[in-house]
Order: structure tokens, then sequence, then C-alpha cells
């Protein structure tokens, strides 16, 4: 929750919603909390992936998710590379980042789930 939760709030406030907050304030708050969410994350998944490592492996839905979140490692470099503050309009190519990332955590999140069932 706490990755996604905060890089979706920053996502959604560069696609316009919540106008009345600044965004470069936004992502100064919600960027710690990302980064502890992805530690979480990790810790978990590795504790996770040893539980049963030889089904994980073998998982095409698991090995999609792991491929989608080094997507979205990349499209966060790539973003943060190109657009280090936000203040005043936020450019299309920023718009366009957040869309893709909003996409990628929530295909991550779905195919967390799924991995559960199939």
């Amino acid at each position: 929750m706490l990755l996604v939760g905060g890089i979706g709030l920053l996502d959604l406030r560069l696609l316009g919603y919540g106008r009345r907050l600044a965004p470069q304030t936004l992502a100064e708050v919600v960027t710690p909390l990302a980064l502890a969410g992805f530690v979480v994350m990790v810790v978990s998944g590795v504790l996770m992936f040893a539980a049963d490592a030889r089904a994980m492996a073998a998982s095409p839905l698991f090995l999609a998710k792991l491929g989608l979140i080094g997507l979205a490692g990349l499209n966060a470099a790539v973003f943060r590379s190109l657009f280090r503050r936000l203040d005043g309009a936020i450019p299309a190519g920023a718009r366009l980042l957040a869309a893709v990332s909003l996409a990628l955590w929530l295909g991550v999140v779905v195919l967390g789930r799924l991995v559960a069932y199939f």
C-alpha cells in the first residue's frame, strides 16, 4: 500500500486530479513513503518466493509481475531524469509517464493477486 498508494497519488495528481495540491510538495511527501513501501515489498517478496521458489520461478504470472516491476522502475528512472522538479504546468511527457506508471503498478497488483490462484 505504501508503494502503490504513494506513487498512485502522485501519478493521479500529475494526470490532473487534485489540482489544489502542489505536485512538488506532494512528491516530497509521498516519495519517501513509496521507497519505504518498496523496501517492505522486496523483503516480503523474497520471503514469499523462498517459501515456494520452484513453483514461483515457473509461474508465467510471477515472471510477468517481475517484468512489470522492472518496467515500472525504468519508467521512474526516466521520469526522475527528465523531470527533476514539478513546478508550474505539468508537461505532457510527465503526464504520459505518470499514466504509464499507474498502469504498470496496477498491473503488478493484479498479477500479484492472480499468482496466488494460478
